[in-house]
């Protein structure tokens, strides 16, 4: 088994309307990696927050938030504990 680590990856939306389809679509893709999954709108900033639990390797975490990434409008960032 490859190292595989814990990691907490947040993701900020901006214009959820516009975007909301092409990251769960991507999501979607990755969705063996994530153990859990917590979004919140946050309605007076016109954003959308989410935060998933992963558990992967630092390869296919880094596929996946670069997917992300790409993507206009969205932020993302992650912390890992090697375990």
């Amino acid at each position: 088994m490859p190292d595989r680590t814990v990691g907490v990856i947040a993701i900020i939306v901006k214009n959820r309307a516009a975007i909301a389809p092409e990251v769960n679509k991507i999501l979607t893709e990755h969705g063996a990696l994530i153990i859990g999954r917590m979004g919140i709108p946050y309605q007076e900033r016109e954003l959308s927050i989410i935060t998933l639990i992963v558990d992967a390797t630092t390869d296919e975490i880094g596929a996946l938030t670069g997917k992300l990434g790409m993507l206009k409008g969205v932020t993302v960032k992650s912390t890992l504990a090697k375990i």
